[in-house]
């Protein structure tokens, strides 16, 4: 990994699934919709698709683009596929714990695939390796699929139905039969989960960005515990769960999401743009130009400039040919190179008093690094602003975060920080500003910022334990 992703929180994972009534070049199909999806996991991809009668699965550590040729797209025929890119939040980067998992049970073959992470899942997986379950895996899809397998004599619905109530935590989930395709989203909504159309064709998929790519038309999101079954009679659903409020979470705006897609009805590029708006309000800087950190900040600085009537300007130049496969430098290096990545674009900022605008600031190294890039620059001032409120907790629903005490806004005040980081000033936009520029009438996940769950966490649980190393 580059030395950045050390200072970011890690994706999380990606997924797709489309039935048909006929049959069609599926495997491609879903092929496009995790290139679309490829932000959400870089570690490993897979696809499995149904023919009717059998389940072909084809997964590997690796990009899509370096796991799938048109060769083995070729040799992967049906009408129904699930596809997944992953992250590992929880669970070892091997070829076995890439996704989407398969398995046999009463009914026939069955395949899942998983974005998000279970609280209780190791208190369900012993309660299966008691009952004589066993593992091939270490990560939570597994237990949700034994606990669908092991309630199938009910039926693949009700089977779905039961295993889900018993699961706590964030999921958004597509589950492949030989003739279904089931999406499931948490009660809570964490983790984003839309339906599309392309013909006759239904699609599942993590953004609706992935329908574009595919030439799919966007039909709605599922809602928060809800269970859609799609099979050759059409589509229907099941709600699961009572009645709780939506938590969304809310990295999914800030970072998390393409700008290009719409979660919930709220357009991820818009609520970045607002975001910045209102960043501008709540941390005013006297300034000559701002500037965003490349993709993620570049919305929110575009909305400071509107705000403020400071001018937008390119300040910094990401080098798009360092993949997130790029060899991680040794520590010396790292802390000296981070242009090899992003550069200043020094006729923009030499001798100007600039406003730097990221999206967060999670460990404090990059920011730092970042200020000293412009300085070296000739900038003559660096304004440091943080688009998001000061992340302070980890997070336990399928974000890969440090562990707190590695979070730099859990040991520092704000003033301190600044010191760490060798800004002129610093500002973060506070969390009612962060929920204005997502609709102030929602409900979202914000244990990040401010400690407090939709879903009881363990305290302090470390995620080491996570990994079952």
């Amino acid at each position: 990994m580059y030395y950045e992703s050390i200072d970011k929180f890690k994706e999380e994972c990606g997924i797709f699934g489309i039935f048909s009534n006929k049959e069609m070049d599926v495997a491609s199909i879903t092929y496009y919709g995790l290139y679309a999806l490829q932000h959400r996991g870089q570690e490993s991809a897979g696809i499995v698709v149904s023919n009717g009668k059998d389940i072909i699965c084809h997964k590997d550590v690796g990009l899509v683009s370096d796991v799938f040729s048109e060769n083995i797209l070729m040799n992967m025929k049906g009408f129904s596929a699930i596809g997944h890119v992953r992250y590992s939040t929880a669970g070892l980067n091997t070829r076995t714990n890439a996704q989407p998992l398969l398995g046999k049970y009463k009914l026939g073959s069955m395949a899942i695939a998983h974005n998000g992470n279970l609280v209780n899942a190791d208190v369900i997986r012993e309660l299966l390796e008691d009952g004589g379950v066993i593992f091939q895996t270490s990560i939570d899809s597994e237990v949700i699929l034994n606990l669908i397998a092991r309630g199938a004599g009910k039926g693949i619905e009700r089977a779905v139905a039961d295993a889900i109530q018993a699961v706590k935590g964030s999921y958004a989930i597509v589950i492949l039969t030989e003739d279904k395709l089931i999406g499931v989203r948490d009660p809570n909504g964490i983790r984003p989960l839309c339906i599309g159309k392309i013909g006759e064709s239904y699609i599942l998929c993590s953004e609706s960005c992935a329908l574009d790519a595919v030439g799919a038309e966007f039909i709605r999101d599922v809602k928060p515990g809800e269970i859609v079954i799609i099979d050759k009679d059409g589509i229907r659903s099941i709600d699961f769960a009572e009645k709780i409020k939506p938590a969304t979470c809310a990295f999914e705006y800030i970072y998390f999401a393409r700008p290009d897609s719409t979660i919930d009805g709220i357009n991820v590029y818009l609520a970045r743009e607002r975001s910045g708006e209102m960043l501008y309000r709540e941390c005013p800087a006297d300034a000559d130009i701002v500037i965003g950190v490349p993709d993620s900040g570049i919305a929110a600085a575009s909305g400071y400039s509107m705000a403020s009537g400071i001018p937008y300007g390119i300040g910094l130049i990401k080098n798009k040919y360092v993949g997130r496969t790029f060899i991680s430098p040794s520590q010396e290096l790292r802390e000296r190179a981070v242009s090899v990545k992003l550069n200043a674009l020094r006729v923009n900022v030499k001798g100007k008093r600039v406003v730097l605008i990221d999206d967060s600031i999670v460990r404090g190294t990059t920011s730092r690094r970042l200020v000293e890039i412009l300085r070296r620059a000739g900038a003559a001032e660096v304004h440091f602003r943080a688009a998001s409120p000061v992340v302070k907790y980890p997070c336990y629903f399928g974000i890969d975060t440090p562990h707190r005490r590695e979070l730099i806004g859990s040991k520092l005040d704000v003033e301190s920080i600044r010191k760490e980081i060798g800004a002129d000033s610093l500002g973060y936009l506070g969390i009612e500003g962060l929920l204005k520029s997502l609709g102030e009438n929602r409900d979202f996940c914000l244990g990040c910022f401010n400690g407090i769950y939709p879903v009881s966490a363990p305290i302090e649980m470390d995620k080491l334990h996570l990994e079952r190393k």
